[in-house]
């Protein structure tokens, strides 16, 4: 399963096709770092400090050779060198403090910010519609709060003080190299361009390998993310590809690699060569500098000052060219978290929503159409991890829907695989909104309700069961966070659980695995059925809940979706049209469109698409209770 570096390339912003930071993206971060802004100025104050104490330090040792080697009074000359060394071993331990203080508002202006957009990407993520999740790959998104935010909220601190601490100690050190010897000044200086050129290309060849690197790595991400999980690790020792998946991991793995060694090899063969220029301005200071001591025109000391000063001006030329590389890895960092930020949420609360009243509420579905979102409006093409988001969709999947179910009823879909009853069923809890028409409970379009009135009128049970890898306690209390152990093991008891709590050694502090993959198919379906009896819904949706258990284990559930149903509006989607005899009223829905509404009996009396299904389905079961038929 070798993949070309070219195809991955291909879907990603690679360095063939190196991309620009977007206007507005600066202004953006000061304004996400603005409450920060008073430790900004101290954390910078701090910085400023450190600059000037570093240029001083310089013309003190300058000053204490110049004492050494004139030619006057001893005890004079001691006692200067002395309190020249006091100056310096002051500034010394001023430098230490500062450093100190410092780093303390670099950590908490940097952690603070990494906490602030952790919060906010995670946050606005749980905004956005459930097209977005079956969209984007896990691992990139994880990456983006990772990676990218820690990425992004250097440039607020070390890049930040980094460019200051350095413009500061620069100007400063020409100003005062100038000062004592201007010649050996402007001859340091002509070799500047040689810095300013190779910044500006190699700055960017690294931003984009960064950047390459950062999408390959959300990739790898992913793939851990989905084959470490119990149902992927499965499918892969179903199917016997673990070779197959270490290739692909290696592959992404080498890739990874290499752009870190090209990365490497730029970043020190830049460094090297400003090393290298340094050490040659170095001699030129020691030749020239030299020659004019010898010939009296300047003071041995100006000699040591001007050489340690020099460290004060290359070192922060070789700073200033390497933050343009640090500049633009931030800020490529902090578009891949705007890109999150950016994303509209396509389900929004309305500033006057409204709460339900108290009571049995029905639901209706007045004459609903809807299209399931396009790619380009729910997810970005880097989280999926493709070169171009696909363009297919747009079709409607419902037209005009018209449903009601009355308060403490029961309305069974039916249907054909794809005929849209799920689709009917998310709209109610209002995963998805309409594009036309209205949902309403308790005669209130759900886009007029509060997310909280919605949240705790409607419950759902679905096809998986999904649980959290967490105790038995937390995934119950995660619908009713305050209850009680006692309301725990009740509702385990109304879902037909007690037993199985009882053989359990921790009882109610039972990890169930990732999933819930430590419990059987069964359990973890009545155990979402006992959180569901927690959230106490009005209103309970259930999406063939029962469609992959076996025969004992679908018993126990619909004894425990008695309980569930029991006083509350339901509707069910059956995969089994025995279990649905009772039902008030039973809609067959085909192609978007409900085409026959009615009881079991009158349906199968009208000989429509209802009896055509229930013979089907029938005459199936026959045939596998009574075998194949004889040849």
């Amino acid at each position: 399963m070798d993949r070309p570096f070219g195809m991955l390339r291909s879907v990603t912003h690679g360095v063939d096709a190196p991309r620009s930071i977007k206007r507005g993206t600066v202004a953006r971060i000061w304004r996400f770092a603005s409450p920060y802004r008073r430790g900004l100025a101290a954390f910078l104050l701090f910085t400023i400090v450190s600059s000037v104490v570093g240029v001083i330090t310089p013309i003190l040792a300058g000053r204490v050779v110049d004492t050494i080697v004139a030619r006057g009074d001893a005890a004079v000359a001691a006692a200067t060198v002395v309190g020249l060394a006091a100056g310096i071993a002051a500034l010394a331990v001023v430098e230490a403090v500062n450093g100190l203080g410092t780093r303390w508002f670099s950590a908490r202006i940097g952690e603070g910010l990494i906490a602030d957009l952790r919060r906010a990407v995670y946050a606005h993520v749980q905004t956005m519609p459930v097209a977005f999740f079956t969209r984007t790959r896990t691992g990139a998104l994880v990456s983006r709060l990772n990676n990218d935010v820690i990425g992004a909220q250097s440039a607020i601190t070390s890049t930040l003080a980094s460019v200051v601490a350095n413009v500061i100690q620069l100007t400063l050190a020409v100003t005062v190299m100038i000062t004592l010897a201007w010649q050996v000044t402007v001859l340091a200086l002509v070799l500047l361009p040689i810095f300013v050129i190779p910044a500006r290309r190699m700055g960017r060849r690294i931003a984009d390998l960064r950047r390459e690197a950062a999408d390959l790595n959300a990739g790898l991400s992913n793939q851990m993310t989905e084959r470490f999980s119990a149902p992927g690790a499965t499918l892969v020792k179903l199917f016997g590809r673990p070779d197959d998946e270490v290739a692909e991991f290696a592959d992404r793995a080498v890739q990874i690699r290499d752009i870190g060694v090209r990365t490497a090899m730029l970043s020190r063969v830049f460094v090297t060569s400003l090393s290298l220029v340094s050490a040659l301005a170095q001699a030129l200071i020691y030749g020239l500098g030299g020659w004019l001591a010898v010939t009296g025109r300047i003071e041995a000391g100006t000699i040591v000052t001007l050489a340690l000063l020099l460290t004060r001006l290359y070192t922060p030329m070789t700073a200033l060219a390497n933050a343009r590389v640090d500049v633009m890895t931030a800020l490529v960092s902090f578009e891949r978290v705007f890109e999150v930020l950016d994303l509209p949420p396509m389900i929004t609360e309305r500033p006057d929503a409204r709460t339900l009243p108290d009571g049995p509420v029905g639901v209706r579905l007045r004459d609903v159409r809807f299209t399931y979102p396009r790619a380009d409006q729910v997810s970005l093409a880097s989280l999926e991890e493709v070169a171009v988001l696909d363009q297919r969709g747009g079709e409607e999947v419902l037209h005009g829907v018209d449903l009601e179910v009355g308060p403490g009823r029961l309305l069974a879909l039916v249907g054909p695989s794809g005929a849209g009853k799920s689709t009917i069923a998310s709209l109610v809890p209002r995963l998805y909104d309409v594009d036309g028409g209205a949902v309403e409970i308790g005669g209130i379009d759900v886009r007029d309700l509060t997310f909280a009135a919605v949240r705790g009128a409607v419950g759902v049970v679905t096809q998986d069961g999904h649980l959290f890898h967490d105790t038995i306690a937390a995934n119950l209390r995660y619908a009713a966070p305050h209850a009680t152990d006692a309301e725990l093991i009740h509702a385990l008891h109304r879902a037909r659980l007690g037993e199985l709590l009882a053989s359990l050694p921790d009882g109610l502090d039972t990890v169930v695995g990732e999933r819930g993959y430590r419990l059987s198919g069964g359990e973890r379906q009545r155990l979402t059925i006992a959180r569901l009896l927690l959230a106490r819904p009005r209103v309970v949706i259930l999406d063939e809940a029962t469609a992959h258990l076996d025969s004992e284990s679908e018993v126990a559930v619909q004894e425990a979706l008695v309980e569930a149903l029991e006083g509350r509006t339901a509707i069910v989607i059956a995969h089994r049209l025995s279990t649905i005899r009772a039902a008030d009223e039973i809609a067959v829905v085909e192609h978007g469109a409900v085409v026959e509404r009615g009881t079991h009996d009158r349906l199968l009396a009208a000989g429509g698409r209802y009896a055509a299904l229930y013979r089907t389905q029938f005459a199936d079961d026959q045939r596998l209770v009574g075998g194949p038929p004889a040849a």
